[in-house]
């Protein structure tokens, strides 16, 4: 059996200390290869292009440009790479305008190393991912029309949210809000793994793929 390729990954993060210990934490797990690293969107850019990574953690706010703002050099330097912003940013604008430029996801530097690695692994299975935290910044975005997150699916003849069950109809009103599945299960009285299976059955039913697109499903349907 051939194993999986580690999962190539430029770091850009201006504060050396920040950086190198992510750096240090992603090359002790095989599932990931530091490729490079970079302090600044220029530095970056030129190690997009000579290394042309599978994923590419961009902070924020950094001096000269901004991370938003070289996302659009990211997708013509390395048009396969996905950009995930880790950032201490928790600005609702901030988060519309990452999505709006192209990243794949919004996450913010509290989140722990298993968190992380999860994160990268599924914007490489093409999900989009946002910390929980800021789940429901990305709802109020999405309604006070600051960003163009990913758009509720078009109206049909049958609305597929009368599939859902009431308890399915409640996690997804959580989930709306921000609630992790550990928040969920602990809220509810019931295992994370069923809260696990109940989100997976949301998804499908409202022919979604993450929790994301979940929101902002029920977001368009109450704005």
């Amino acid at each position: 059996m051939i194993a999986a390729q580690p999962i190539r990954v430029l770091v850009v993060d201006d504060h050396t200390l920040f950086r190198r210990g992510l750096i240090s934490l992603l090359a002790g797990d095989a599932r990931f290869q530091v490729v490079a690293e970079a302090g600044d969107a220029n530095e970056a850019h030129q190690r997009a292009a000579q290394t042309q990574p599978d994923v590419i953690l961009l902070d924020n706010h950094m001096p000269g440009v901004n991370g938003v703002d070289a996302l659009a050099g990211f997708k013509a330097l390395a048009p396969q790479a996905r950009v995930l912003m880790l950032t201490v940013s928790e600005d609702e604008r901030d988060l519309a305008a990452a999505l709006r430029g192209g990243a794949r996801g919004y996450l913010l530097k509290t989140m722990d190393s298993e968190m992380l690695a999860s994160a990268i692994q599924r914007t490489m299975a093409g999900e989009s991912v946002v910390s929980p935290e800021m789940t429901s910044k990305l709802v109020n975005a999405f309604q006070t029309g600051q960003g163009t997150a990913t758009p509720p699916p078009p109206a049909v003849d049958t609305d597929p949210i009368h599939s859902l069950s009431p308890r399915e109809r409640e996690i997804l009103t959580l989930i709306a809000k921000g609630a992790s599945n550990k928040e969920l299960a602990r809220d509810l009285n019931i295992a994370e793994a069923t809260v696990k299976i109940h989100v997976q059955h949301i998804l499908r039913k409202l022919n979604l793929s993450s929790r994301v697109q979940a929101a902002v499903y029920l977001a368009g349907r109450q704005g």
